[in-house]
């Protein structure tokens, strides 16, 4: 496969390692919101100010808990 950098396919700030965020959002089945979460962690400092990207991901956390607590949906817990 052809590791070639483009703005539009393979865009630097994403493709920097094995695993780009699109394809861990697809994977993982994440929604519009924890899905941002991670595209914003993954280029936090690689396009643009690192400080602006950690605040975007965590504005779309804030997002989604308000959105969950709208639900009334609750975070399952799991047992080791």
């Amino acid at each position: 496969m052809d590791k070639s950098f483009d703005n539009i396919s393979r865009p630097a700030h994403y493709a920097f390692s094995q695993y780009e965020p699109k394809d861990v959002i697809r994977e993982w089945d994440l929604n519009f919101n924890l899905g941002n979460v991670i595209k914003y962690v993954a280029r936090a400092g690689r396009k643009g100010d690192k400080t602006e990207d950690l605040k975007k991901a965590r504005q779309y956390l804030d997002f989604e808990l308000e959105a969950m607590e709208k639900e009334g949906k609750h975070a399952r817990t799991s047992e080791n």
